[in-house]
């Protein structure tokens, strides 16, 4: 089990570890077509969780094949349509920035769907300002874009299906996943990203370029966003409110 203070210290790693995600889709974006990269990285990064379920002991996979069903459709939400709404914007000529704002709207979701459900973790006076203090201060940065051409509504849709995919995943796995070895877990959900982003990338045009900037964008995105920061997001998922977890992506 992991000490209190390794548990304490997981929302700032993680909230670390995941702004990185869009400075590397940037860097990686101008050598690699998007849902290439991704199946890429999906590949990758299960045969490096699946060499730690082989050095670790006590494993343990899930008990029944509605967990496996449950885990995959978040792993198509969570890994393939949220980070396949954000390469695709950024490829397609959005700011990593804008693009981070926008899915960061995640919180303001979360928190009228858990108030129209009339769900325990109820949002404080408090905590719906802030909300809307977030929310106007995007809409003024994306109105003024949008109204210059800066951004279009080719980059701003798949950023606001990235956005739909990541908040429904969220709240999906809180209601309906039992907790379980999160390396079983992750490799399920990489598997099922995986399937979703194989055909996709085989009727790409565009080939991969191996420039050095892509090659450590793919090594960064494996062992550092995937390993560390989908792997955190899961436990804390399981540990705190979705609210809670929402607010970290803010």
């Amino acid at each position: 089990m992991p000490s209190n203070a390794l548990i304490r210290a997981m929302p700032v790693v993680f909230v670390l570890i995941w702004g990185t995600g869009f400075v590397v889709a940037r860097l990686a974006m101008p050598h690699a077509p998007p849902t290439s990269f991704l199946t890429w990285r999906f590949a990758l990064s299960m045969l490096a969780i699946g060499a730690w379920v082989l050095l670790s002991r006590n494993v343990r996979w899930p008990a029944s094949a509605v967990q496996w069903l449950h885990l995959a459709f978040v792993g198509i939400l969570m890994h393939g349509g949220y980070l396949g709404g954000v390469w695709v914007a950024v490829k397609d000529g959005m700011s990593a920035g804008l693009a981070a704002l926008i899915v960061c709207l995640q919180p303001v979701l979360t928190a009228i769907w858990l108030s129209w459900r009339g769900d325990d973790h109820r949002v404080t006076a408090q905590q719906w300002a802030g909300l809307a203090l977030g929310l106007g201060g995007l809409v003024l940065v994306l109105w003024r874009r949008m109204q210059g051409g800066e951004v279009t509504w080719m980059q701003l849709l798949p950023a606001l299906a990235a956005l739909l995919s990541i908040t429904i995943g969220t709240l999906y796995q809180k209601s309906f996943l039992k907790p379980c070895d999160v390396r079983t877990a992750s490799t399920v959900q990489l598997l099922a990203a995986l399937a979703v982003s194989l055909p996709f990338a085989l009727f790409e045009p565009e080939a991969m370029q191996w420039h050095p900037h892509l090659v450590g964008a793919l090594l960064w995105s494996v062992l550092v966003l995937t390993l560390g920061g989908s792997s955190l997001l899961y436990l804390l998922i399981q540990r705190g409110a979705a609210t809670q977890v929402a607010s970290l992506l803010y």
